[in-house]
């Protein structure tokens, strides 16, 4: 996609943000969260830039902490088909998180298709292994390591099990992958948390915005980085058809869950007026998903 196009792409975007302009030097000040946008062809530059204009991986890992990386591993498909995050871009993140000091990496999904075959299809398992650093490890989740939370803030997930490696971390990078989702319209960051909770996710859907602010609140996301290097446009979230697949050559990443999920909904022509969950964490003062109110940086590499 050359620019022409990718700016035809993210006109919402210009429409609604108040922006650095990253090409002049010069910043329009506003009053929310830093959101950066990187467009480029090779993703781990693009996660390293992204990471950089927010002051640096070393600006939320320190030396001797516990990270996880919660990437979307949860099908059983290949790379080109956009159903999980990248495998380049999960390498890329650790790499950071490694680089800062991490004496522990943990990476793992609670995945929908068998997790062995997800691992493995996704290119996750295999870009976690090239790295080959003890502090790094990839594992499957195991079904009897959740612990029962009591949320005094939720609504509907006043008791409910979260994974216990992401209740013990120090810090929890959320690395989804953005895509279509048939039941919440779209699927980023807020979503990629229900990778970490137990018990029948199923049931959720029923009033799902509500669960999902529920379970952020729980799970806060340190740093969130959204893949959109390749997007599934329909047919999600499980996708399959390449056609399906957009090549959008991006990576967004900010500190609040709601702005990236905002910023990634517009690459999509979607507003938080489309996403009731976005709307609802916006109403509730979680996050901000008004895109007039976020610092938007805008970089190419």
């Amino acid at each position: 996609m050359d620019r022409r196009s990718f700016i035809k792409q993210t006109a919402l975007i210009g429409a609604g943000l108040a922006t650095t302009n990253c090409w002049a030097g010069r910043a329009v000040a506003a009053d929310g969260p830093l959101v950066a946008l990187v467009k480029g062809k090779a993703p781990d530059l693009m996660v390293r830039r992204a990471v950089a204009e927010l002051g640096g991986m070393g600006s939320f890992v320190t030396a001797g902490q516990t990270v996880v990386v919660k990437p979307n591993i949860g099908w059983d498909r290949q790379p080109e088909q956009a159903a999980n995050t990248s495998p380049v871009v999960v390498q890329e993140t650790i790499r950071l998180c490694l680089a800062a000091g991490a004496a522990r990496v943990k990476i793992f999904d609670r995945t929908c298709n068998d997790p062995r075959r997800c691992y493995t299809s996704s290119g996750i398992a295999a870009a976690v292994a090239e790295l080959d650093d003890p502090r790094v490890e990839i594992s499957q989740i195991d079904e009897r390591r959740f612990r029962k939370v009591e949320s005094a803030n939720a609504l509907l997930l006043k008791h409910w099990s979260y994974y216990e490696e992401v209740l013990d971390a120090d810090v929890f990078i959320n690395l989804p992958v953005a895509k279509h989702h048939s039941a919440s319209g779209l699927t980023i960051g807020m979503k990629n948390v229900m990778g970490v909770i137990g018990r029948n996710r199923a049931t959720l859907h029923r009033n799902l915005p509500q669960a999902l602010l529920d379970m952020n609140r729980v799970v806060r996301s340190h740093l969130t980085i959204v893949d959109a290097s390749r997007v599934l446009v329909a047919n999600g979230p499980q996708g399959g058809r390449l056609e399906d697949v957009r090549p959008f050559e991006t990576v967004i990443a900010s500190t609040d869950v709601v702005a990236a999920d905002a910023v990634a909904a517009s690459l999509f022509h979607k507003s938080m007026a489309d996403l009731s969950y976005l709307k609802l964490a916006h109403e509730q003062g979680f996050g901000v998903a008004d895109l007039a109110r976020i610092r938007l940086l805008k970089v190419e590499v």
